[in-house]
């Protein structure tokens, strides 16, 4: 207990699935967290089951304004941003000859120009706390190829770069920046993406990742116990990209 004592968060997407994982794992080691989402009411549902330690803010994460609007409305209520973690994300399938071009466009603006939208958001509320950690959750796909996502993989390959540029930037702020990537993970649309548990065989560790394993990473990176650790690729992924 007590890991992220005095720190405040910003999580996007953390009304459900894994971002929701995220948010109830800081909280409960002593963070305040602001969450956001386009999920009204189940942000309301999480916030109200939360109570006291977090806040609720519908969020564009693609709207530039919407940002600094969010991080101002944390500052209000809890103090400057220590910890920012760059959840919400899309996908979309298809192979590439067949890729809208709209699809395409709109995978690129939420899965990476939100990304930086948020970063240059928090920099100047982490300079008055004279710290921070950013966590970027890019994804196994943003180190690898994989066919039909081709808008996803771009997305994620980029994160992962800008999360290096970023680390080198802000170091001497003592503001850490890093990337973690996870396999597949068992959350409700997991059915849904993989056709259930059958995934499980291509990893060495024999199972799929579940988001509380991801939540405790992104937990260790939003505390002190690394504060040596910046621009880092954190594979989360049972081994599957050992192979």
């Amino acid at each position: 207990m007590g890991r992220v004592n005095g720190k405040v968060a910003i999580v996007t997407g953390g009304a459900s699935g894994m971002g929701a994982s995220h948010v109830g794992k800081l909280v409960s080691e002593g963070a305040k967290v602001v969450f956001t989402d386009v999920a009204t009411e189940e942000g309301k549902t999480l916030q109200a089951e939360l109570g006291d330690s977090v806040l609720f803010l519908q969020h564009d994460i693609t709207d530039a304004s919407r940002w600094e609007q969010v991080v101002k409305e944390a500052e209000k209520t809890f103090g400057p941003v220590t910890i920012l973690v760059n959840n919400a994300g899309i996908n979309y399938s298809e192979y590439l000859e067949n890729f809208p071009e709209e699809a395409y466009r709109k995978v690129i603006d939420v899965n990476q120009t939100a990304v930086f939208l948020g970063m240059k958001a928090v920099v100047p509320s982490m300079k008055k706390a004279k710290h921070g950690s950013i966590i970027n959750i890019s994804s196994i796909g943003g180190l690898r190829g994989r066919t039909a996502g081709i808008a996803y993989g771009a997305s994620k390959f980029a994160v992962t770069g800008m999360t290096k540029v970023a680390a080198l930037e802000l170091g001497q702020y003592q503001i850490r920046v890093n990337s973690i990537h996870p396999s597949l993970v068992n959350t409700g649309m997991f059915s849904e993406q993989a056709g259930g548990a059958a995934v499980a065989t291509d990893r060495p560790l024999n199972r799929v990742l579940t988001k509380e394993e991801v939540s405790n990473l992104v937990l260790y990176l939003a505390s002190d116990e690394s504060s040596y650790t910046t621009g880092a690729e954190c594979v989360i992924d049972g081994g599957l990209t050992a192979r």
